[in-house]
Parts: structure tokens; sequence; C-alpha cells
């Protein structure tokens, strides 16, 4: 019985919030039509929709590129590209100094450990060589 009233009270909820949803139209956004003209860098992005369109009807999709359009392009792609390259450097360096690390311990722990070796073997019989030198 008690599983029975768990299911209509879901069933009941799920009508509820179903109905309240289709009654919503739509969410309540405040109308900037009539707010300020941006300022600083957001006038240099946005334009007014008269200037837009008479850009995009002057400047077909065809249409010449600007030679200054094309050098700005130019420059922005070097830049990237030269970011891009210290990036790279900068990191190879960084590897590099990290292997040159770890090959300088790993080699101090192997003559620690010869020279241990060496010394827990020595009888005190024959002189000592050293090969390691």
């Amino acid at each position: 019985m008690s599983w029975i009233r768990i299911v209509v009270l879901s069933l009941l909820t799920t009508l509820l919030v179903l109905t309240f949803s289709i009654v919503v139209e739509s969410a309540a956004v405040r109308d900037d039509s009539k707010a300020d003209p941006p300022k600083g860098p957001a006038q240099q992005v946005f334009m007014p929709e008269s200037d837009a369109s008479n850009f995009f009807k002057r400047r077909s999709r065809r249409s010449a590129r600007y030679y200054a359009e094309l050098q700005a392009e130019q420059r922005v792609r070097l830049s990237v590209h030269e970011r891009r390259r210290e990036y790279n450097e900068e990191q190879r360096n960084e590897y590099e100094n990290y292997i040159e690390e770890e090959r300088d311990e790993q080699n101090e722990r192997s003559r620690e450990i010869n020279e241990q070796l060496r010394e827990y073997h020595y009888d005190g019989l024959y002189p000592r060589y050293y090969w390691f030198h």
C-alpha cells in the first residue's frame, strides 16, 4: 500500500510541474534597446546594425582585401608562430635540464654504490685498485 502512495505522489508532482512549465511562456529578459552605448573596448568591437549591414554589402566574400589587412593578418600569424616557437624551445630546455639532472643523480648513486661495494669487499691484504677514477 505504501508504494502505491509513493507512485501516486510522484505522478502528481510530475503533473504539477508539467502544467506550470506549459503556463510559463518565456523567461524574463531585460530590455537593452534603450541602453547606453558601449564604452571603451566594447565600442571598438560592437557597431550599429546599419554600419554592419553596409560593411557586408560593400565587401562581398570575393572582394579584394586591402593590403593593410593582409599585413595585419601576416603580423598576427608571425607573432603566433614566434610565441609557439619560444614555448617549444622553453619546454625542450626544461626537459633537457631535467634529463641532465637525472643522469647526474644516477651517476652519483652508482658511484656511491660501487664505492660501498669496494669498501665492503676489501679484506686488507691487497692494495686497493681504483678502476673507476
